[in-house]
C-alpha cells in the first residue's frame, strides 16, 4: 500500500471516437488492454467474463466475481465455503485470515487492474467483503475516463 499517491494508467476505456469507428484503437489503449488481459489471465473464466462485461456495460456490480476471484487468489487460509456464498459482513482479517501482506498484495493487484491508487488511510476502513465491494465501486466512480 502506498503512503503517497502514484500514477496508474486509467481503466482501458476506448474514446468516443474509437467506439464510433471500432477499427481505430489508440496505441495507449491497446497497451493498456494487453496489460489488463495479462493480469486477468490467471483468474477464473467467470471473473474474466465479468470484467469484460464491466468494460462493455460500465456496471460496477458486474465486478463482484472479479473482486471475489482476486480475494480467493490471495487468501491465506482456504475457506471451506466459496467466497461467493459467504455473507457480505464476513471480515477479511478475523474470518478469512487476511494479514497485512495479503491485503497489500490485493491492493497492488486492484490498483493495477483498475488504474487507481489506494492509500493506507483508505484501505484501513475496508474490513468486510461488502466494504471491499463498495470501496472499489466508489473508487471507480471517482476515476475519470481517459
Amino acid at each position: 500500500m502506498s503512503a503517497t499517491a502514484h500514477f496508474s494508467p486509467p481503466i482501458c476505456v476506448p474514446t468516443k471516437f474509437e467506439m464510433k469507428t471500432s477499427t481505430l484503437i489508440s496505441p495507449a489503449h491497446a497497451a493498456c488492454t494487453d496489460r489488463r488481459a495479462e493480469s486477468l489471465r490467471h483468474l477464473p473464466a467467470a471473473a474474466q467474463t465479468a470484467f469484460a462485461r464491466f468494460q462493455a456495460e460500465g456496471d460496477p456490480a458486474a465486478l463482484d466475481p472479479v473482486v471475489l476471484a482476486i480475494l480467493d487468489d490471495y487468501i491465506p487460509q482456504r475457506s471451506t465455503v466459496p467466497l461467493a456464498e459467504l455473507p457480505g459482513g464476513t471480515k477479511l482479517i478475523d474470518d478469512l485470515g487476511f494479514d497485512s501482506v495479503a491485503i497489500t498484495e490485493v491492493v497492488f493487484f486492484v490498483e493495477d487492474l483498475f488504474g487507481f491508487s489506494i492509500s493506507n488511510e483508505e484501505i484501513v476502513s475496508v474490513r468486510t467483503l461488502d466494504d471491499l465491494r463498495g470501496f472499489i465501486r466508489r473508487k471507480l466512480a471517482l476515476t475519470p475516463p481517459p
